[in-house]
């Protein structure tokens, strides 16, 4: 994901500009399927400026008002297309236009209906007639009329839908189509707004290392899956409705970055950024506090790993108006972080809550106790494999009880069993924000592992989160998370899903629990085969309490007689 100029942030959102851009691909012998890339001259403040781009611009006035000369489409159904009242065929045209003016391919027909062969054209006026585009003397009616062709709009395919962050000094309102090359022209750049043109396959424009704006990158990425031109182009006028992606910006180590819906950040810089300021993350920096709320403050400890992602999350939950803040989970026992959390606190530290004591979440207790005096809330694991042993609550929680953290702020105790028998959610009432701990994580389902892990209690407490009204998920490890019961939904399917491949693979045969690792978990990676273990015994071990299965722990399982 490409770093964004350093270009000044408005202060007010620049009105969107309308645009139109045209995907041209063309199938190569040798190559394969190839895409027309243009480099972008090099220009002072421009945001574009030297990136490879697709061709494209903004609309003109002058295409509009000449539908007439358009084939195969008129105005209400590419309107409609477009999700607009009218003139949505301006679009169409405007992407015709901007192709013959950058690159030089005209996509227009002749009285026969065939499409027009420039090379029977005089080349110099060709050249004339595109600069004159380019300096808006003529509109593509001029065009139109000196040729005596029309706009082949019908081999345009409405493709997608962008509109540049917010934060951007320029906002651009692009609507993207589609198409093959028409046969017997020649690309040729305009050497004004183009310095170069290319026709590469997907993956060579995406590993060439030229500067790609966001949706360009995201384009060739999803033309990376197509072999042929028809096949993209098929997709294309296959899509029932063409959603519009607006990408979100936010802050990394080396710079502002685009955050594409889907992407993991992007729910929370919607929340914590909506105007596109740069103050939200695209990544989770150890150690550096971020507001998600007034309420809520954030530090990552410096622990990222394969089984914690990008570190342990720990929260500070307190009001601005009062003059105590708890801490929940403070994870590993690291001196830099401590120190960390400590400098961040942005007041008295007066309570110290843990989700559950698996290593990552909780040893940090300890100093943050020592440093501060504060009493613990928590509870002691059944069962002390993986266990923080060391900790000892002050405060035993069970669930149901209500924390009153200051003016404001109420925080209510759920009892969450099934990653760990101690496992607890807190949920911040007045935003409806849960905090997970390793209940619900981002981007991945959590291990459960036996004896303290249990399924079958797992699935129950996700199923008693669907009766509480939720916005927000706070996980242990990853950003916030939205529309919670949707996620909540989600894990469960997929741990049922796991299930119904546990119960498949026994129909066969009695199996060892090697063989049945390789065939549930066939699309985990080997390397996560040895933690995968662990939650297919929590299946197996399910099933038998269920008496669906029978079978011993590192021995062979079967249905249940």
């Amino acid at each position: 994901m490409a770093t964004l100029p350093d270009l000044p942030i408005p202060t007010e959102e620049p009105k969107p500009r309308a645009a139109a851009s045209l995907i041209v691909l063309r199938d190569d012998a040798q190559a394969g399927l190839q895409v027309l890339m243009l480099k972008r001259a090099e220009r002072p403040g421009d945001q574009n400026s030297g990136a490879a781009v697709f061709p494209g611009g903004l609309l003109d006035a002058s295409d509009r008002g000449h539908y007439a000369r358009c084939r195969g489409i008129d105005d209400a159904t590419a309107s409609a297309r477009m999700g607009l009242e009218r003139d949505g065929l301006h679009y169409w045209v405007a992407a015709v236009r901007e192709c013959f003016e950058e690159a030089g391919l005209l996509f227009a027909n002749d009285d026969e209906g065939g499409l027009v062969d420039l090379h029977r054209l005089n080349p110099d006026e060709v050249v004339a007639m595109r600069r004159a585009l380019h300096a808006n003397e003529i509109g593509m009616e001029a065009v139109c009329e000196r040729f005596g062709v029309q706009l082949a709009t019908d081999r345009l395919a409405y493709h997608s839908h962008w509109i540049t962050p917010k934060g951007m000094p320029k906002i651009f309102d692009t609507r993207f189509f589609i198409t093959e090359a028409p046969a017997g022209q020649t690309a040729v750049a305009d050497a004004t707004e183009t310095a170069e043109l290319m026709w590469l396959t997907p993956k060579e424009a995406l590993s060439r290392g030229f500067k790609l704006l966001n949706v360009t990158e995201i384009t060739l990425k999803a033309l990376g899956a197509f072999s042929t031109a028809a096949e993209a182009i098929a997709w294309a006028r296959a899509q029932p409705q063409v959603p519009t992606i607006r990408p979100r910006i936010g802050r990394a180590a080396k710079g502002r970055k685009p955050v594409n819906p889907g992407d993991w950040p992007f729910a929370e810089l919607g929340r914590v950024d909506p105007e596109g300021r740069g103050t939200g993350l695209v990544e989770l920096i150890p150690g550096e506090p971020l507001w998600l709320s007034p309420r809520v403050l954030r530090v990552v400890a410096p622990n990222g790993s394969l089984m914690t992602g990008p570190g342990t999350n720990a929260y500070f939950i307190g009001s601005p108006d009062g003059d105590g803040w708890a801490l929940l989970d403070p994870g590993p026992d690291d001196a830099t972080h401590v120190r960390a959390l400590l400098d961040a606190a942005p007041g008295r530290i007066t309570r110290i809550l843990v989700t559950h004591t698996h290593k990552d979440h909780s040893p940090a207790v300890a100093a943050i106790r020592e440093a501060t005096g504060a009493p613990t809330y928590g509870l002691v694991a059944a069962h002390p494999e993986w266990q923080d042993t060391g900790f000892k609550p002050t405060h035993t929680l069970r669930g149901g009880e209500v924390l009153n953290l200051g003016p404001g702020v109420t925080l209510r105790v759920i009892h969450t069993p099934g990653h760990a028998s101690n496992h607890l959610c807190y949920l911040l009432e007045e935003e409806k924000l849960l905090f997970t701990g390793d209940h619900l994580m981002q981007g991945s389902t959590v291990v459960i592992n036996p004896p303290d892990g249990d399924m079958a209690v797992y699935l129950r407490s996700l199923e008693q989160l669907l009766d509480v009204d939720l916005d927000w998920l706070a996980p242990g490890h990853g950003f916030l998370i939205e529309q919670p019961h949707a996620v909540i939904r989600k894990t469960i399917a997929h741990r049922l899903g796991r299930e119904a491949k546990v119960l498949a693979a026994l129909t066969a045969a009695p199996q060892a629990e090697s063989v049945l690792l390789a065939t549930v978990y066939a699309d985990t990676p080997a390397a996560l085969h040895a933690v995968a273990l662990r939650s297919l015994r929590a299946h197996l071990l399910k099933l038998q309490g269920d008496g669906r299965a029978q079978g011993a722990v590192a021995g062979d399982w079967s249905l249940a007689a």
